[in-house]
């Protein structure tokens, strides 16, 4: 009986085409769990828009979350919507500036550290007004951008400057 299972589940995957994936499950909101439901809240109102390899991405989050730590829940409660509402060139833009940061040598990291800080404690209005900015000239997403009053790192300037 087993060995019936098996090799049916061998000859439905050796029918499908190379590179084809099997179809994720893509639950309404109201087909979630309770636990599901409570951690992911603040997607309710697009949950049902989400598409299945994000959907699945957002219940792994839910079922890892009471393992978490209470900072961590917290800060994943506080980014989930954000996050969600982003379209995916911006998720890419954003994991790729993720992945430098992280390859930063600590010193260069500390210095991220201090301009992100500043940038928070400026007031909301001056924060909208840089967000409003279109970036620097010959700026790529992902690339270094000096902080407003720094000159570019040495070999970024452009020409004229």
């Amino acid at each position: 009986m087993i060995a019936a299972a098996v090799l049916a589940a061998v000859l439905l995957l050796a029918a499908l085409p190379s590179g084809a994936q099997l179809p994720l499950s893509s639950p309404k909101w109201g087909e979630l769990s309770p636990q599901e439901r409570q951690v992911l809240a603040p997607l309710a109102p697009e949950w049902d828009q989400i598409d299945a390899q994000r959907k699945a991405k957002w219940r792994g989050i839910a079922q890892r979350y009471s393992r978490m730590s209470a900072d961590d829940q917290q800060r994943v409660q506080q980014q989930m919507r954000p996050w969600s509402q982003l379209t995916p060139q911006e998720r890419a833009v954003a994991r790729e500036q993720y992945k430098n940061l992280r390859q930063l040598p600590p010193d260069q990291k500390g210095e991220v550290r201090e301009r992100w800080e500043q940038y928070r404690n400026l007031p909301p209005e001056r924060r909208r007004e840089l967000a409003d900015k279109a970036p620097p000239q010959g700026a790529k997403p992902g690339g270094k951008i000096p902080a407003p009053g720094m000159a570019p790192p040495p070999g970024e300037r452009g020409p004229g400057r």
